[in-house]
């Protein structure tokens, strides 16, 4: 958790960005019944009826400290997805990065074997050597500011039912340049010092 928050403290840098990577799920539901829209005197109405169309992955990055975030839309999320997902970090949105830091959550996807099981072992050492990863605690995943920027996404974007992988990465990736255009950063607060105080109960009891 320390080395974590260490790494938010780091200043901007282009050259070696710090980037925030984190993934989720999202079922794709379809309207049985027509909703009846709002009109003067009345609200909108929607039937509680709906099927089910799958479930579609969502993969998000993001640049705290630029305000910058970029978003994918998978149909499953695999080791695969997610290796495609980190060449598209080094390789189309920070292709001029020495070295990038991503802070993710421990997954069993999240893996160098991923990269290797993905692309020829040239190009998977090659990729790797591009980033930094940094690992959130077991329990800790509400350290990764990535899941910040999904749950507004998620409630800015996709409340609402959406049945097929095309509309809802249209939607998502207008969110995303709407959030870009405005440079919405997270401005985190939470530090060593506070994780020792508010969590002193998982540090250890030395007895001197």
């Amino acid at each position: 958790m320390e080395k974590v928050l260490d790494i938010y403290k780091r200043p901007y840098n282009k050259d070696f960005p710090v980037i925030c990577m984190d993934e989720s799920p999202k079922q794709l539901i379809k309207e049985t019944r027509t909703r009846i829209p709002m009109k003067q005197g009345f609200e909108a109405r929607e039937d509680f009826e709906y099927e089910r169309c799958g479930v579609a992955n969502i993969f998000l990055a993001s640049e705290p400290l630029k305000g910058k975030r970029h978003v994918e839309v998978t149909e499953r999320k695999t080791k695969t997805d997610w290796a495609k997902f980190i060449k598209r970090i080094a390789d189309e949105w920070y292709i001029k990065a020495i070295r990038i830091t991503l802070v993710m959550d421990n997954l069993a996807t999240h893996t160098a074997g991923a990269l290797y099981e993905t692309y020829p072992s040239e190009e998977a050492k090659r990729i790797w050597d591009r980033f930094e990863f940094i690992y959130t605690p077991k329990h800790g995943s509400w350290l990764n500011m990535a899941e910040i920027e999904l749950n507004v996404l998620m409630g800015q974007c996709l409340n609402r039912r959406i049945d097929t992988i095309e509309t809802m990465s249209e939607e998502a990736e207008a969110w995303c340049m709407h959030r870009n255009n405005k440079k919405a950063i997270i401005n985190w607060q939470f530090t060593n010092q506070d994780a020792r105080i508010k969590l002193e109960r998982l540090y250890p009891t030395i007895v001197l």
